[in-house]
This record gives C-alpha cells, sequence and structure tokens, in this order.
C-alpha cells in the first residue's frame, strides 16, 4: 500500500485522482478547510488533514510519511504561483535527511503550449504559456531539477465528464434551449480526456516512481467548439445558437485565466500510452457517458 498525499482532492480533477487511489488498494491522506470539505472526502475512502495551501506548517509534517504526493491544488488567485512555490518549498524543506526521493506528479496543463493551430503538441514541444500561468513552468522546473524529488509533470486536455466538467455550460444550455458561450471562435480546437481516464493517468504515474519528466494525458488531440456544443445540443433535442465571445470579452467577463480555453490548441500524448501502457476508455467525447 502506497501512502499519497493529494492537494486538491475535493476540485473536480482531485477528486477522481483520490477515488482512483483509494479503490486500487493505496491509502490516500488530503487536506480539508472544513467540515464540509470532510464529508465530500470520507466517502471516497481519504482521511482528510485539517489545513490549506497558504498556512503549510499546519499539515506539512505529514509529508514524512508519504510515498507520494500528488499536487492538483490552485487557488485560482492573483498570486497563485507564489502560493504554489511557497507549497513545493515547505514539502521540500520537511523531508530532512529522507535518503529517497519523493514521489511528486505535479499538475501542468495543455495551456502550458500555447496556441498550436495546425500543428501538435507532444512532450518534446517548447512551452508558450499564456501569462497568467507561466509560473506553472517555472515550478515545474524546479521540481524536476531538485534531488529531493521523482518528478512527473501531467498535462492534462481539457477535462470532461457526463456532468459537464469543460462541457458544463454546452450541456447547460443544450437541456434549457438557450444560446450556447464560446470562447474565441467555433472553429477553436480543445484536446480532451475525460475525467476518469486522466484519474487513471495519475495513478499509473503515482505507481511508477522512475517514469519522469513531462506526460500529457489526452485522448483526442483537437476538436472543434463548436462541434462539441452542436453535438451535445442536438443530443438533448435543441438546435444550437452561438454566443461569441472574443478573448479580450471572455477575459474582461472571467479573467485573466480565461484566455486558456480561446487557444486553438491540438496536442498528443506519446508517453503515457507507451511507457505507462495507458488506455483511455473514452477515446471520443461522441461516445462518452455524456450521450448515455
Amino acid at each position: 500500500m502506497t501512502q499519497v498525499l493529494v492537494l486538491g482532492a475535493t476540485g473536480f480533477i482531485g477528486s477522481a485522482v483520490a477515488r482512483e487511489l483509494t479503490a486500487h488498494g493505496h491509502h490516500v491522506t488530503a487536506l480539508s478547510r472544513s467540515v464540509m470539505s470532510d464529508e465530500k472526502l470520507e466517502p471516497l475512502g481519504v482521511e482528510p488533514i485539517r489545513g490549506d495551501l497558504r498556512n503549510h506548517e499546519n499539515w506539512c509534517a505529514a509529508v514524512r510519511g508519504c510515498d507520494a504526493i500528488v499536487q492538483a491544488a490552485a487557488t485560482f488567485s492573483d498570486d497563485m504561483g507564489d502560493v504554489d512555490a511557497g507549497v513545493l518549498s515547505a514539502i521540500e524543506g520537511v523531508l530532512g535527511d529522507r535518503s529517497e526521493r519523493l514521489r511528486m506528479v505535479y499538475t501542468g496543463g495543455c495551456w502550458l503550449y500555447g496556441a498550436t493551430g495546425d500543428d501538435i503538441a507532444d512532450e518534446s514541444s517548447p512551452f508558450n504559456p499564456i501569462p497568467s500561468f507561466a509560473w506553472m513552468v517555472r515550478n515545474a522546473r524546479m521540481l524536476l531539477e531538485s534531488e529531493r524529488f521523482s518528478t512527473a509533470v501531467i498535462h492534462p486536455a481539457m477535462v470532461y465528464d457526463r456532468d459537464g466538467g469543460v462541457f458544463e455550460d454546452y450541456l447547460e444550455a443544450a437541456k434549457t434551449g438557450r444560446p450556447v458561450e464560446i470562447w474565441g471562435t467555433p472553429d477553436t480546437r480543445w484536446p480532451l480526456v475525460h475525467r476518469d481516464d486522466l484519474a487513471c493517468a495519475y495513478r499509473l504515474l503515482v505507481e511508477t516512481p522512475e517514469a519522469v519528466g513531462h506526460f500529457n494525458a489526452s485522448a483526442e488531440t483537437g476538436v472543434r467548439t463548436g462541434e462539441i456544443a452542436s453535438g451535445i445540443a442536438r443530443h438533448f433535442g435543441h438546435e444550437c445558437e452561438f454566443e461569441i465571445l472574443s478573448v479580450e470579452e471572455v477575459v474582461d467577463k472571467y479573467g485573466d485565466w480565461g484566455e486558456g480555453p480561446t487557444l486553438d490548441q491540438q496536442m498528443s500524448s506519446n508517453r503515457l500510452p507507451g511507457e505507462l501502457n495507458w488506455r483511455p476508455k473514452y477515446e471520443s467525447y461522441k461516445e462518452s457517458d455524456i450521450f448515455q
């Protein structure tokens, strides 16, 4: 049994990762800021530890008993890069005279590759992150260069599941018959991965500490957002009308991070299938549980 600390275990990705790990016999602990968070974690078989990312002195000592850490948390505040760097520094600081490297699975993202257009980003592609997430490249590099960690950096594609995820607004619009908000243009392409398949990729990386470096997690290289929205609308018996928001309108309405979903991107996964035998259950969103 591996002792795994999951940071961000109440979030969309982290909760799926925690569930996947416990289902495969790992003992999972996770930060919890409240009784309400405890109630989300305990049904997953996760042991809550009271604390949050900004107050690591309250929980960081627990790292000493861990075999692996999954960092899937972000504050989405203006200082989120500094908060993340502080967490990583605090973790390294409590390792003491530990001889073996601590397994770290760190979350990057497809937006770190920037807009690719007709090119397809793979694990050898250079990073060109949107400004609001440039810190993620720096922090990942620090982990990869540290002798205290055995680090895999996972770059999820746009993540969806039957309840929505990145498709949440499309599903809500389809069910109510209202126009769907498209960020950028309907021709914008998104690489896609189902939440459950992504969780499996995280687990495989936790279980394979010799696998280090960057790993893309993408089941579909790139699908146009207009096609996705129209397909979901048809499934629920509605014609799809678009309300187009420019990049500037998106950023003004939602913040700097909103630039990410407007990027026309394609991304492939080479290392996860080749080195860890990762085989996504949902190779196409059209065959996923959204349409069941």
